[in-house]
């Protein structure tokens, strides 16, 4: 087995409790169905959409004064398509977009040969990219819906096998716990597009967080190809200095690899310093690292202004959305059996649930009611603003935006801007 096959497999490890779940769902599934006692009549996705959305749209529209894009569409993708359509939410430059969608289409299939190929294709585009395909594919047991181009797009893997197999693990007899179970399936179906629905209006807030993410991938696969085009002695330098896992001297990409996982700043500088780098505007290196890899200060700096925009678009998006749900579906018996039915809660503990972004929609929609939505779309917080909600009121948001757009950061950076640093002790 080659190296390239080596971490292909290794990826594939990574994300072994997860397809395992999901053979499963699909083993449980088949069995449920051949089990003649199990009731079979839970409404179907596509006719509970059908019926129940346009009245979430009124809902919306109600309580946040926002507005669902007309002729929004829902579909019901199967497994491998709602991983592809993962994928897609991938943010990246027009060049790393085929890349991408072939990645997560070989990790979909586990084709361990496809992966390896693509590693020898481009390993900086691997390394930047094989996270998103962990993670993002990890998530689907767990993820009921997403949204793009106006366009709702529901778990079919996931929603539809969801109230039988909940029915058969609560055991017999089926009939005494049925309502209750299609209950909270209409309650969790109520709240997935419910919430797509909040996120489709959010085109600001989107368009902000795409762009910020483009840039941060842009600088990650830059870093990528830095740490790929390190001399030997450099690398096994900095690789002892950083103290990292020795790995057999034949396996020369899997010490590039650990380099560029450990200098990656999503892991360098957040998990050192937590989540307050989000409003931080300096950074500072260990001279000895910036030694080994010049340009590693200001892959740093210009990484963390996207950065921050993509966390305060993305927890604000979120937050919406939470805040609007909760509120929107206070008094739904089908969502409060769904809480208590599938989730094993009740809404008082979902209530107070902390969330950032929830958190500080709340704060805002105190003083601004129905308002804050389109303000908060409109006028995205900063990640400053979002831990001291009360500089976020101090705005004047009556009048244009007092937000500056990253567009017009990127077209008019400063010396200034880029000699600043963030202190790394």
């Amino acid at each position: 087995m080659t190296e390239f096959e080596e971490f292909a497999e290794a990826l594939l490890d990574q994300i072994s409790v997860e397809i395992n779940e999901e053979k499963e769902i699909s083993e449980l599934f088949s069995k449920i169905n051949d089990d003649p006692d199990i009731p079979k009549n839970f409404q179907s996705l596509e006719d509970f959409a059908e019926k129940e959305t346009p009245k979430l749209i009124e809902k919306i529209s109600d309580f946040t004064n926002l507005q669902v894009p007309t002729g929004i569409k829902i579909e019901f993708p199967e497994l491998k398509e709602f991983k592809m359509l993962k994928a897609k939410k991938v943010h990246t430059t027009i060049e790393s977009r085929q890349y991408v969608d072939d990645l997560f289409s070989a990790v979909s299939d586990l084709d361990i040969s496809k992966i390896a190929k693509l590693i020898d294709k481009d390993l900086a585009k691997f390394l930047v990219y094989s996270t998103y395909a962990k993670s993002y594919i990890s998530k689907i047991s767990t993820t009921y819906g997403d949204v793009l181009d106006s366009t709702v797009y529901l778990n079919k893997f996931i929603l539809s096998s969801y109230p039988q197999i909940i029915l058969y693990k609560q055991g017999k007899p089926y009939d005494s716990n049925l309502e209750q179970v299609n209950s909270g399936y209409r309650g969790a179906l109520k709240m997935t597009i419910l919430e797509e629905l909040i996120h489709s209006t959010q085109n600001n807030l989107h368009d902000e967080n795409k762009v910020a993410v483009v840039n941060v991938n842009s600088i990650n696969e830059e870093l990528a190809k830095m740490i790929i085009d390190l001399d030997e002695t450099t690398t096994s330098k900095l690789y002892d200095y950083l103290q990292l896992q020795t790995v057999p001297e034949d396996f020369p990409v899997a010490k590039k690899a650990n380099l560029f996982f450990m200098l990656n700043p999503d892991n360098f500088i957040v998990n050192v310093l937590g989540p307050d780098v989000m409003t931080y505007t300096k950074v500072e290196i260990d001279p000895k690292i910036a030694e080994f890899v010049p340009g590693l200060l200001d892959i740093y700096q210009r990484w963390l202004l996207p950065i921050q925009k993509h966390h305060a678009a993305f927890t604000t998006m979120e937050g919406i959305a939470e805040f609007s749900v909760q509120n929107i579906l206070a008094d739904d018996i089908d969502f409060q059996n769904y809480l208590t039915t599938f989730m094993g809660t009740d809404f008082s503990s979902y209530q107070v649930r902390k969330s950032m972004g929830k958190d500080f929609t709340a704060k805002i929609y105190e003083k601004f009611g129905q308002k804050t939505f389109k303000f908060l779309i409109d006028k995205p917080p900063s990640t400053k603003e979002l831990k001291e909600p009360e500089l976020y009121l101090k705005r004047d948001l009556s009048t244009g935006s007092d937000s500056v757009s990253y567009t017009h950061l990127r077209a008019h950076e400063t010396d200034s801007y880029l000699v600043c640093r963030l202190l790394l002790e």
